[in-house]
């Protein structure tokens, strides 16, 4: 469940990345960013570290956006970082994805695979899920080598787990 916090923070979010014109680009930095935070215990303790002065968990936001990101997604993080709010990135970043896609009509689909998904597969992936759930998807890819092969989709609550890993599982139990 979205924190009440997480949703006010992607709400302004949201309103910054629409005045700017940029929530595209930003959005699909932010959850990238978002998931390599998840993934990384150091860079996590690094950023939350209070005892670290708030210029230097900037500077290392700063150093590893840097030019490859959008000014506004380095804008964010950086203050999300100096407020004490780097443990709540992921929470702030989904709440603030669902938002993008709500105002669009579309529904978010988180996508685990063991590697990037082509554009191609991305677009027969989203016209898949539009005729299974409904109405347009927003893929949103993480690349997760323990998937091994093929791949773990969740939309809201719903989870489609048509990974290598799944089906080793079920071949074990079956003997």
């Amino acid at each position: 469940m979205v924190g009440d916090h997480a949703k006010a923070y992607a709400e302004a979010l949201f309103a910054v990345t629409r005045v700017e014109d940029n929530h595209d680009r930003v959005e699909d930095e932010l959850f990238r960013f978002a998931r390599a935070l998840e993934g990384s215990e150091e860079l996590q303790a690094s950023l939350a570290d209070p005892s670290t002065p708030a210029a230097r968990r900037q500077q290392i936001v700063e150093d590893l956006l840097g030019s490859a990101a959008d000014r506004t997604t380095v804008g964010i993080v950086s203050l999300l970082v100096s407020t004490g709010r780097s443990k709540d990135i992921p929470q702030i970043v989904d709440a603030f994805v669902e938002r993008v896609a709500q105002q669009s009509g579309r529904r978010v689909a988180t996508v685990r695979s063991a590697v990037e998904l082509t554009p191609d597969q991305q677009q027969r992936l989203a016209a898949a899920l539009r005729s299974s759930v409904g109405s347009d998807v927003t893929i949103k890819v993480i690349v997760d080598p323990s998937v091994l092969g093929g791949i773990v989709t969740e939309i809201g609550d719903t989870v489609i787990d048509g990974s290598v890993r799944r089906r080793l599982h079920q071949l074990r139990e079956a003997f």
